[in-house]
């Protein structure tokens, strides 16, 4: 399912004011919900509330996320790129006021904890997927994240 089909199924749920969809196909499953908050009407103000992602996956997948995807940055290729695998809010420690697990600048081996995603009240740590040095941290903390987004850059150690 790509994001044209995602847009036209958003689309459709305006068009006839529906408040959940949930489609499954190809053992992909998809429930789109629209968020209740501020009553919609199904008037086209300027930005309509968007549907949000309540669960997406494989069917009969367990609720247990998937690890880190890596992906060369687009800034530079010797990049890996840690992004998030689930929606949820993005901690960098693990309470307020301390440390953070990681930072610009620190070395960082493969299975190190980088951040905490909450996600429904369950606290997911993100593991770094290899040795090397955080170059960038994209996300803000306590900010909330979706799947997919941009977390870390790691500049991978050569050996």
């Amino acid at each position: 399912m790509d994001l044209d089909e995602i847009k036209q199924i958003l689309d459709m749920m305006r068009q006839h004011d529906l408040s959940e969809f949930e489609l499954e196909r190809d053992n992909v499953k998809i429930r789109l919900r629209k968020n209740s908050v501020g009553g919609w009407n199904g008037t086209m103000p300027a930005q309509p509330p968007a549907p949000y992602v309540v669960g997406a996956g494989q069917a009969g997948e367990s609720a247990a996320p998937a690890p880190p995807v890596l992906a060369p940055a687009s800034e530079d290729i010797d990049l890996a790129i840690v992004k998030s695998p689930i929606v949820g809010t993005f901690y960098r420690s693990a309470e307020p006021g301390a440390p953070p697990f990681a930072d610009v600048g620190q070395a960082v081996k493969k299975g190190q904890v980088l951040c905490i995603i909450e996600a429904m009240k369950l606290m997911n740590e993100i593991n770094a997927e290899c040795d090397g040095e955080i170059m960038k941290v994209y996300v803000e903390n306590g900010q909330a994240v979706h799947y997919g987004e941009r977390l870390f850059a790691i500049k991978p150690s050569q050996g």
